[in-house]
Formats: C-alpha cells, structure tokens, sequence
C-alpha cells in the first residue's frame, strides 16, 4: 500500500515536467518526423550537393572549435581546481557569464572588438594594419570558431572542474617521491583519469558548435555553407519547402545525437573498466 502510494505522489510530482516534455518536445519532434517522411524529403537532402556539403562543412566547424574550446579551458580549470573554495566559486560565476549570453549578443561583442569599426582593429590600423583584412578574419570560418570558443570553453571548464577538485593529489606526490617528473606524473596519472570526462566535454560542445546558428547569422549571414544557416533559410519568410526543412533538422538532430551517444559509450566502457576486478 505504502509503496503504492509513494509511486502515486512521486508520478503526481512529475506530471508537471513530463506534460512540459510531451508539448514542448515530444509533440515537435513527432511533427518534423512526420513532415520529414512527404515528398520525399530525406532523399532529397541526400540527393543535395550543397547541403551535403554543409553538412560536412558543420562537422568540421564543430571539431575545429571544439578543440580549440578543449585546449582553451583545461589549463583554466587545472589552475582553478588549486583556487580556495572561495575565490574558486567567485570565479567560476565570472566563468559562467559567458553562458548567460544569446548567440546575437556574442556576435555583437566580438563586431565592436573585431569589426571594421572595431576597437582592436582600429589600433591595429594606426600600427599599420589593413582594416579591411583584420575584419575578414571575425567575418569567416576562423572568427567563428573564435566567437564559438568564448561561450564552449565555460562549459568545458564546468565540466571538468568537479573531477579536477575531486582528484587526490596525493597520488602525483606518490609518483614524485618515487623518481617520476612533474609532466610525467600528471601525464601518467592524472591524464588517464580525467581523459574521459575531457572527452566528454569535446563531444558537447562539438554537438552544440554543430547545431548552433545565431552567432553564425549575426557574424557571416549566408556567406559561409553550413547547415544551421541552410536550415534558417529554409524555415524563414522566403522558405517554401517544409518538407525539405524537416528532413534537415532531423538530419542535423541525428547527427548531434550520434556525437553524444559516442561521448556516453566511451564513458560507460570507461566505467566498466574501472568496475571490473
């Protein structure tokens, strides 16, 4: 009876966010699946040179900034990790901030720094630069990559922190006193470890450079051939092709998803190592 009753309170507890997860993502998934299957649409994406070419183009996008997010924010969280608990938590709300930003706002800060009117690129001017080719650069796959980074690495260095602070120095002391170098111990040691969760991290944030398009939108327009902005246009007032726009985001859906799922498999078989005797 009891444990009845507890499952009825629990699920009463729960109805609230699974009638939000059956109308606000159930619902729209199961539309776009059910657009993507007329006309042909997913054949048709595949039969598209240019939105295959996109698509690629993303994935490479995402791996660039995802890895330059990486070796961004590893150092940041291996030095925070040492911080007090104090100034520790007060730096990670600094980190953070970035989070808190849209996709429009970032575009719009990187502009006024590193537009053709921006503050670096008219010092650069009086020491001599092209403005013009300080600009091309924000206005490009590379200045995205730069815009993408500033709102990736926190999320890596979110990541990581928790394992970092966790981890016993003691063992890297252990293999000090036992003759081994600093980078040896902390790349025999430490690196084994925490590569998992580093891993992990890569794979987010890859998925979300892959899917992302308001910083996109606001630095390059339709300039650059990727799939976020192809999808945008086909989902604006000039689009006219529903179909072929389901099958796009649900092709940009799977592929997020299967970067994920990578990240979890990797992690579970990690687990499972360190779980067996």
């Amino acid at each position: 009876m009891r444990l009845t009753e507890t499952r009825g309170r629990l699920l009463a507890l729960a109805s609230p966010g699974l009638v939000v997860l059956a109308l606000f993502f159930l619902l729209p998934l199961g539309a776009v699946l059910i657009e993507a299957t007329r006309e042909g649409a997913v054949a048709r994406f595949f039969a598209d040179g240019g939105l295959l070419d996109a698509l690629w183009r993303s994935v490479l996008l995402g791996i660039a900034a995802a890895m330059v997010a990486v070796v961004v924010a590893v150092p940041v969280a291996l030095y925070m990790a040492r911080m007090a608990p104090r100034t520790r938590a007060l730096i990670q709300v600094l980190v953070a901030l970035p989070l808190t930003f849209s996709g429009l706002i970032v575009a719009y800060g990187f502009i006024l720094v590193l537009g053709r009117a921006g503050f670096v690129t008219l010092l650069l001017a009086r020491l001599g630069a092209d403005p013009a080719v300080v600009a091309s650069f924000l206005y490009g796959p590379a200045g995205l990559v730069l815009a993408y980074v500033y709102y990736l690495s926190p999320r890596v260095v979110l990541v990581l922190l928790p394992v970092l602070v966790n981890f016993d120095e003691r063992q890297l002391q252990a293999a000090q006193s036992l003759g081994a170098g600093r980078f040896r111990a902390l790349a025999d040691i430490l690196a084994p470890q925490v590569a998992p969760t580093v891993f992990g991290a890569f794979c987010l944030v890859w998925a979300v450079a892959v899917g992302t398009y308001g910083t996109a939108l606001a630095l390059v327009g339709t300039q650059i051939n990727i799939l976020p902005l192809r999808l945008y246009g086909m989902v604006s007032d000039a689009g006219t092709d529903f179909a072929l726009a389901a099958a796009t985001s649900l092709v940009l859906l799977v592929v997020c998803s299967l970067i994920m799922t990578v990240a979890e498999i990797a992690s579970a078989r990690t687990e499972d190592r360190h779980v067996r005797p």
